[in-house]
This record gives structure tokens, sequence and C-alpha cells, in this order.
């Protein structure tokens, strides 16, 4: 499996790009933002996932873990394969991906490209349930500040690839902050992680 990749760019087609690196060139479909940031510094690195199909192998570029984390999380839902998956993260940033199944807010993710709202709505199904299933495992101290935003402060942050346990903390520290709406949250949880 190749996980990660970092290399010089010698060729890009507005979606995908082929990174050298050892004398090999690496040919993979890349989201937006790591896309962009591959053509602007020629190169750089990539978290990466190989596709394995009967038809063929494709190598997929991510711009960080998180991103690489929800990838696979869209790819678990039935109806979304690769290429889907990373049309999605391509059509909107990771937060507003994460804030549209948090909250259940079908219309806003079924207004990406190729996204119907079928398969919008199984997404949201599908990750919610697994996210709210994950364990909680426990903290040394309880955490008792956490409201229904907060709750879907965690799903969002989880579909970022936090734990249960890291996001907790992260959505108590940041309601103890201050923040009050779901976005508000989201962000300061994100800062506290920045720390």
């Amino acid at each position: 499996m190749i996980g990660y990749i970092k290399g010089t760019l010698i060729h890009h087609d507005g979606t995908s790009v082929i990174l050298e690196t050892g004398g090999i060139g690496y040919e993979m479909m890349c989201s937006a933002t790591l896309y962009a940031r591959l053509v602007q510094n020629m190169g750089g690195e990539a978290y990466t996932y190989l596709a394995v199909k009967e038809d063929g192998i494709s190598l997929y570029g991510f711009d960080n873990i998180a991103e690489k984390n929800m990838f696979l999380q869209l790819i678990t839902v039935s109806g979304v394969g690769p290429k889907m998956g990373i049309g999605i993260l391509s059509s909107t940033s990771l937060n507003d991906l994460a804030m549209f199944i948090a909250t259940s807010d079908v219309k806003s993710l079924s207004k990406i490209k190729g996204l119907g709202k079928k398969t919008a709505e199984r997404i949201i199904v599908e990750l919610r349930e697994a996210m709210q299933k994950a364990p909680i495992q426990k903290t040394q101290t309880p955490i008792t500040n956490i409201s229904g935003e907060g709750e879907n402060a965690i799903v969002a942050l989880m579909s970022l690839g936090y734990n249960r346990t890291e996001a907790t903390e992260a959505v108590s520290q940041a309601i103890t902050d201050g923040c009050s709406g779901l976005n508000d949250i989201i962000k300061g949880a994100l800062k506290y992680f920045a720390k």
C-alpha cells in the first residue's frame, strides 16, 4: 500500500499530477487543495490511497491526513466510489463537509456536483450513525457542558478523523472558552487541536 509520497511535480492536467520520486513517476488524482499546492510549489508531499479494482489500479492524493480520513469514510458509503469521493472533497471545504454531515444538511450536500439527493442522504445517515456508534473512551474528568450543538460538533470532528475522546475534550474546551453555535464550537475545537 502506498500511503505517502513526496516528490517533484513533472506533469499536471487539471485534476491529476505526476510526482517524481526516486526516479519513478507516480500519477495520482488529487483533491483540489492538494492539486493547487503541488502546482504552486512544483511538488511536495501527499497522503495517498491506492484503489485496486478488476479493471485497474488508481492512486488518489490528499492534502493532509484529515482529508484522507474523510475520503476513507466517504467510500464506505454504498454508491460512493473513489472518484466520487475525491470529487466531493474537491467541491467543498473539509469543515463544511463535516458540518453538512453533523447537521444532516441534505440540501447543501446534494448541491455538490455529481451528488444526488439520495446519495447525499445515504452519506449523512451512514456516516452519522458510524460516528455516533464509535466507542466512548473514559476521560480523566467527566465532561458535563456538552449540549446538542456540542454533540453535532463532536460528530463533525470525528468525520475529520479525530476519535470521540479527542473530539469531546476539544468541544468541551471550546464551549468553556465561550464558543456557542455549531460553527463557532467547531472552529474553537480546531484551534484547541492546533495548540
